[in-house]
């Protein structure tokens, strides 16, 4: 065992070689450090690798053990400072694997295997849910679909010719058709979307935002004066070609044949359209219809006419007093998204028999 002098000396020659190498590091370009981190790491490796069992369980029998006694020792101001310290390499570790990803979907390289990364990898919907039967990631939440069990939607019937057609062939009508289903459900909607406040930013990334209070309308069954019709006011513009022309008209990229084909079918099998068409046809330019929630038509199931509340319609007029409007639709406030037509109104191509939507 060496004399007290010279273990104090070792001692100190230790302490002096710290300092110099924590000055050294101090004063070292990001470059350089990232140099030396990679080639301790690569040493530290291939010493590891080298090990036999006997060596890696004495040497981490060893850290332990020196990590014990020194975590003891500490301060409450030291502790602090580790877990703080601790916490935050654990941090920059985390950031710097997905710092390399970053923008990634925007660069994609096809020598690149992304199915085989571990850190994206999120498998495939194989779990069940008990109560509706919907297909979740393992990583989802449970009762995201229908709150288990609290929300029960009732099962889309399958659509009718030309509509099913239109979504299965591969024709070049039902090619379009399916590469701009959602342009061709605009021609035929019922109701429109809208905001108190958008901000709309232009640049590589257009992006739209809602701020303040989001609410769907219908709005008037004739346009203003020097106005194109839109939305509902399409069914009431006159005849079928009129009818096809305007839906072509304000939304681009449409085919004529094909909106007609849609047109027919929900003029055949739609109930909102059918009603807007007899009171196109049958309504007088004086007549007033009041709307009672607590009447259902005979030989239908009550169900599909649920009552709407004091906040939803409420009366369809038409007289002098709306000016250059022969026929409006009055409303007591916007349709709330939870009402049973929202959905049937929005996106007719799913519901397009007019039955109810999602609500409760």
């Amino acid at each position: 065992m060496a004399p007290p002098r010279k273990r104090k000396y070792a001692r100190s020659i230790q302490r002096r070689e710290r300092e110099r190498i924590t000055a050294s590091r101090a004063n070292e370009s990001s470059e350089l450090c990232q140099q030396r981190q990679l080639a301790d790491s690569e040493r530290t490796a291939a010493a590891r690798a080298c090990e036999t069992e006997a060596e890696r369980y004495r040497r981490q029998a060893a850290n332990a053990e020196r990590m014990a006694v020194a975590r003891a020792s500490e301060t409450v101001e030291e502790r602090c400072r580790r877990q703080t310290a601790d916490a935050q390499r654990i941090s920059n570790a985390r950031y710097e694997v997905w710092r390399q990803k970053e923008n990634s979907a925007f660069q994609y390289n096809s020598n690149i295997c992304y199915e085989s990364d571990p850190l994206i990898a999120i498998g495939r919907m194989t779990l069940e849910c008990n109560f509706c039967q919907a297909l979740r990631w393992k990583g989802e939440s449970p009762g995201m679909c229908c709150s288990n069990g609290k929300i029960r939607c009732h099962s889309l019937q399958a659509p009718p010719e030309p509509l099913y057609t239109l979504l299965t062939a591969d024709y070049s009508d039902a090619v379009h058709f399916q590469d701009n289903v959602r342009k061709y459900n605009a021609c035929f909607q019922m109701s429109s979307f809208g905001s108190t406040k958008e901000i709309r930013e232009a640049g590589f990334m257009p992006t739209f935002k809602v701020q303040g209070q989001v609410y769907h309308r219908i709005g008037s069954l004739q346009p203003l004066r020097n106005e194109e019709p839109k939305f509902l006011q399409i069914y009431f513009v006159g005849d079928k070609d009129k009818q096809i022309e305007q839906c072509c008209r304000n939304i681009s990229n449409t085919r004529p044949s094909t909106v007609s084909q849609i047109q027919d079918m929900l003029h055949q099998h739609n109930s909102y359209v059918q009603s807007f068409k007899y009171a196109m046809e049958k309504m007088s330019p004086e007549l007033k219809v009041v709307i009672y929630a607590d009447k259902t038509p005979s030989s239908q199931h009550e169900r599909r006419y649920n009552a709407p509340e004091t906040s939803e319609v409420a009366i369809i007029l038409a007289g002098d007093k709306q000016g250059s409007r022969d026929i409006s639709l009055e409303l007591r406030s916007n349709i709330a998204e939870t009402h049973c037509a929202y959905d049937t109104l929005k996106y007719p191509l799913l519901f397009w028999q007019g039955e109810d939507g999602y609500n409760f």
